[in-house]
């Protein structure tokens, strides 16, 4: 098992960072309210009420500032504070003092300060001792944004600032080139550029638009994926995308997540809900009929557009969306197949995301449930809690699995694991589940009979094979920074005429491809032949097939790989030859 601590003494360092930014802010802003300011992977954040607007034009100030506090080396000392006596100093600040009510709820006996200088912060730390101990010229506040206070859009939105610290300047200038890099990799920077996919305000945030190019390389992964899990036994389902709510009441989704969905009509006239999952729906085909132990195991998959509400604040590009579209499956089998197909999905999941994606980056997290919050969040059954966790690890021991532990982040039905990844700017989001269900065979009273003609509970699988094609997209946008592998690419290739006069040429060299199923554009515009060139370069495409007077009487054409230049002439029955295995193979 492995674990992601962060380094002690660079936590202790950039937390200390956002007291003194907060030093910074209150002289400038003295009424300020102050929220939540935590160390984060790569710096630190503060958010604050502050009395009026403030842009990034400021931010060097306030870095100017706390560069000179930091010069002053001040102590950081820890106090302890009576609930009254801290909430007397709160007085006037209700997002302390609303801090300080739910630690009282917590139970916790008193509350912990920090003194730095003139500043008493209510912070639980951990803190440096001396603000000597931090590298002035290794930090730097990189942007301003909105952040709800505790994250809940029904409440005031704050001024969030962000900024990032290292031990030393040589560290800090590596990570700035980094975030430049990562800039030019953003999925929603190139999307625009690449014309995969917009966004637009009166559609809404986190339901984005493919144009053709995007469609097209989401068609090509859907089809892919659904043919590799018809080869592995899946059986393909096309269920509704909305029901009504005693379908959910069943699965228990109507009481447990009911927030987290699109609700249409009212109680009056009848309750349906937009699907935040395709679970319930193909549980309803399986129960249409009896089943044999001889049938198990049935392995249904959907590739299923799936609906659920998330705050505006969390939406972003193609990773966070209202609207989805999932590569999902449920895997219905006896107790003795639950390793064995368990096993299979792993399998399946390292076919797509290793071995032929190349998405390599990713980690497994253990996602369990909290024994001290079964109410609300939890089916309600400890022992089965226990034994399918236990189940679980067994299966992730045995195939030597390494994986972080994450107490309170199962499904509420049951522990899954799921497979992490980072975006280009460091965000963590999970990518696949798997997901061991004990408590919906039971819901929707599914059964099989045994060789003993008696009706057993099956156990269930539910799981992904790629996860939502939208993120998948914009990890690939990313990894790739849009030059896709061949077999992806919205445009295989680019025929370039060098004149007006080999137009007629450049046309039947594409309708010979088009014939052979390969995605093919022609430039007929009446740009110098290097523009058209470096349009093609920058649109990614992986060949360039330029036509003049030489090509048309040998029936050529001149090929131009991307990354690699001139490839010098080739019969347009060789390329073809040569590009169809390449797309076949799936070569990166």
């Amino acid at each position: 098992m492995t674990t992601n601590k962060q380094d002690d003494r660079l936590e202790k360092i950039r937390h200390s960072l956002s007291h003194i930014m907060s030093m910074a802010i209150l002289e400038l802003y003295p009424k300020t309210g102050l929220g939540m300011g935590p160390a984060i992977d790569d710096g630190f954040y503060q958010d604050y009420d502050l009395p009026e607007n403030i842009t990034e034009e400021i931010l060097p100030k306030i870095e100017k500032r706390m560069k000179e506090i930091i010069k002053q080396k001040i102590d950081f000392v820890e106090k302890k504070m009576s609930f009254d006596d801290a909430l007397k100093f709160y007085k006037n600040d209700p997002y302390k003092t609303e801090i300080i009510a739910d630690l009282k709820e917590m139970e916790e006996k008193e509350v912990c300060f920090y003194t730095s200088g003139d500043f008493d912060n209510l912070c639980k730390g951990p803190h440096v001792n001396n603000s000597s101990e931090i590298d002035f010229t290794a930090f730097k506040l990189t942007r301003i944004a909105g952040a709800y206070w505790k994250g809940d859009e029904k409440n005031k939105m704050l001024t969030r600032i962000y900024g990032i610290a290292f031990e030393n300047k040589a560290k800090l200038k590596d990570h700035i080139n980094k975030l430049a890099e990562a800039e030019k990799r953003d999925h929603n920077k190139l999307g625009k550029e690449l014309d995969l996919f917009i966004t637009s305000k009166p559609v809404g945030a986190g339901l984005p638009l493919l144009t053709p190019k995007g469609t097209t390389i989401m068609k090509e992964l859907q089809r892919w994926v659904e043919d590799e899990e018809q080869k592995r036994g899946y059986q393909q389902t096309m269920t509704p995308i909305l029901a009504k709510k005693e379908l959910y009441q069943i699965s228990g989704h109507w009481d447990i997540y009911r927030e987290g969905m699109f609700i249409i009509g009212n109680k009056k006239e009848g309750e349906m809900a937009l699907r935040p999952m395709t679970c319930p729906f193909q549980f309803m085909i399986y129960k249409s009929k009896k089943h044999s132990y001889r049938e198990l195991p049935i392995r249904y998959s959907e590739t299923s557009p799936l609906f659920r509400k998330e705050s505006s604040g969390e939406m972003h590009g193609l990773i966070r969306l209202s609207q989805f579209t999932l590569s999902e499956g449920h895997l219905i089998c006896r107790e003795d197949q639950l390793e064995e197909e368990f096993e299979g999905v792993l399998d399946l999941i390292k076919y797509i995301m290793d071995d032929t994606l190349r998405l390599t980056e990713y980690w497994y997290r253990f996602s369990k449930w909290d024994p001290k919050n079964i109410k609300g969040k939890y089916i309600d059954n400890p022992k089965a809690w226990e034994e399918s966790q236990k189940v679980m690890k067994k299966i992730l021991d045995k195939n030597k699995m390494e994986y972080v532990e994450a107490e309170g982040e199962a499904a509420f039905y049951g522990p899954k694991l799921d497979i992490q990844m980072r975006n280009v700017h460091g965000k963590e989001d999970t990518i696949i589940t798997v997901q061991i269900d004990f408590a919906l065979p039971e819901k929707f009273d599914l059964t099989y009979t045994d060789e003993n003609g008696k009706d057993v509970r099956p156990t269930i699988i539910h799981r992904s094979s790629i996860g939502a094609y939208e993120r998948t997209l914009a990890l690939l946008i990313e990894k790739y920074a849009g030059a896709f592998p061949t077999w992806l690419s919205p445009v295989q290739a680019l025929v370039i005429p060098v004149a007006k006069d080999f137009n007629d040429y450049a046309e039947e060299v594409k309708q010979q491809l088009f014939d052979e199923g390969i995605r093919v554009e022609v430039d007929s515009s009446e740009d110098s032949l290097g523009k058209k060139i470096r349009n093609g370069e920058k649109q990614k495409s992986p060949y360039i097939l330029v036509v003049g007077e030489k090509e048309v009487n040998d029936k050529a054409v001149a090929v131009r790989k991307r990354g690699q230049g001139d490839q010098g002439a080739e019969k347009v029955a060789s390329f073809i030859k040569k590009i169809k295995k390449e797309i076949e193979e799936k070569k990166q």
